[in-house]
This record gives C-alpha cells, sequence and structure tokens, in this order.
C-alpha cells in the first residue's frame, strides 16, 4: 500500500489522489508533486473588504446597498449571504441570496462573518 503525501495546507492525512492531483477533503487543497519536490500553487487568493481572506462556503455580509442590473432590486446592507462559491472574474463571488436568487458579487463590497 502506498502512502499519500499530508496535506501542505492543513497538514492533514486524509489526501487522495485524483488523475495528476493530490486532493484535500478537509480543506479543499490541490496540488502536484513535482519531480523536485516543490509544490506548485496556483491558487488565487480572494480577500473581502476588510482584507479577510474568503474561502468557499464562507458566510459573507453585504457593506453597500447594491443595484441589481436590469431589475429594480437592490440588494440591502447587512444581508447575509451564505455558503458563497469562490470564481475567477471580475465578479469573483458566485452565490444564491435569499428573495432575488442567482447572484455574482464582487468581493470588495462583502465583509465575512
Amino acid at each position: 500500500m502506498s502512502t499519500l503525501p499530508n496535506c501542505p495546507k492543513c497538514n492533514s492525512e486524509l489526501t487522495y489522489q485524483d488523475g495528476i492531483f493530490f486532493i484535500c477533503p478537509e480543506c479543499s487543497y490541490e496540488w502536484t508533486d513535482d519531480s523536485d519536490g516543490k509544490i506548485a500553487d496556483d491558487t488565487v487568493t480572494i480577500k473581502d473588504a476588510n482584507g479577510n481572506t474568503l474561502h468557499d462556503g464562507d458566510t459573507v455580509t453585504v457593506i453597500k446597498d447594491l443595484k441589481v442590473k436590469g431589475s429594480s432590486l437592490v440588494i440591502k446592507v447587512g444581508t447575509k449571504v451564505k455558503n458563497i462559491r469562490l470564481i475567477e472574474g471580475d465578479h469573483d463571488i458566485d452565490c444564491k441570496i435569499d428573495g432575488i436568487g442567482p447572484m455574482k458579487l464582487k468581493s470588495q463590497f462583502v465583509k465575512k462573518v
């Protein structure tokens, strides 16, 4: 039985291999083990308005009234958004807001709860 390396981010022993990637189910970190022993890190760090690092599944609060383009709806200050998903692009948070539906937000207009 071969032993898999511990997660370099959280040091968990519960890692598994998917193709060329090693994956940690506890922190969702993915990495490859290069032949020279270096760990490849291609992750982009997304931060909220206060500089806190955001992760998938976090709960955030809107810090500014946001008008919904193409609609008369407004996302009010203090609206809690649960279970966010981080994506690449200008609007880097994909989420579902109660009463409004699926939405993409910019991380500069939210703070981590």
